[in-house]
């Protein structure tokens, strides 16, 4: 189990202390490290994270989005750690704390975090003799975000590295997502919404799909409401009009099997009334 993390005491407007909901010693073997080992090789990193939110309202109502849902947040964090590949500490730990402390959407909805602290720690990178990790503490506030209109929906600018981009796609209601062409390198995409098809087939949020290069999708939006997926793009995207091309058919393309990324339990409600987690 991880040790506490060491938090600072913040506030709201008011000076009323804020709620903390921590995720604790979420352990996913992604890539991070400048040197040729561990840039072919996954080893073990650890996450700790505090953000920092007012409850009541929650606690009133009973509903999830007036709050965290940790389950499909450590699912989300889970996806973002395995999909991208951070050459340092500092990156891994600066796009946690920006995707935690981004504006929700209403297909997605939660609680706006005021501050996030994340700690990120390499068990196995000295082998034992000792245990690097970093810790670093942001504040709602200080984040920007980059946004591009497309004429399917947007694209949201989480976080861009060296080597990869996170990005939120918004596509708009009885909107397509063109086919999408990754010809510079591989991509990552978690549904986050629930409504959506791919492919022409409906597909569930919280599953996440990887893209060879080359390969050809499409999205498309039956629903009302606009519908959002999470998207790592490696290497970045140097544009999004770079990045995709007219929407082929669905029938013509081929059929794609995903991994779930959410708790069980999240398929067998259909993604519920958002009224407990």
């Amino acid at each position: 189990m991880s040790e506490p993390l060491q938090l600072p005491r913040v506030t709201d407007e008011r000076g009323r202390p804020l709620d903390i909901i921590e995720l604790r010693g979420l352990t996913v073997d992604c890539i991070v490290g400048v040197y040729r080992r561990e840039r072919v090789a996954a080893q073990p990193l650890r996450l700790d994270v505090a953000l920092f939110l007012d409850t009541r309202e929650a606690a009133m109502d009973g509903r999830l989005a007036h709050t965290i849902h940790y389950g499909r947040l450590a699912g989300e964090l889970r996806f973002l750690l395995e999909s991208c590949r951070f050459e340092l500490l500092e990156s891994a730990a600066e796009a946690v704390c920006r995707y935690v402390l981004a504006p929700s959407t209403a297909d997605a909805p939660r609680v706006q975090a005021r501050a996030a602290t994340v700690r990120v720690t390499k068990p196995a990178a000295l082998t034992g003799s000792a245990i690097p990790s970093l810790q670093v503490h942001r504040v709602a506030e200080e984040m920007s975000y980059g946004a591009e209109d497309t004429p399917f929906g947007g694209v949201d600018i989480f976080h861009e590295g060296a080597g990869y981009g996170l990005y939120r796609l918004r596509v708009k209601p009885q909107g397509t997502a063109p086919t999408q062409l990754q010809r510079q390198g591989e991509g990552a995409e978690l549904v986050l919404g629930t409504g959506l098809l791919l492919q022409g087939r409906p597909v569930q949020r919280g599953t996440a799909f990887h893209w060879p290069r080359g390969f050809s999708r499409s999205y498309e939006n039956p629903t009302s409401m606009e519908q959002t997926i999470l998207c790592v793009e490696r290497p970045r995207l140097a544009s999004v009009e770079e990045a995709v091309e007219a929407a082929a058919p669905a029938a013509s393309l081929s059929p794609v099997q995903g991994v779930s990324y959410y708790p069980q339990e999240e398929h067998a409600t259909h993604g519920g009334s958002e009224g407990h987690s």
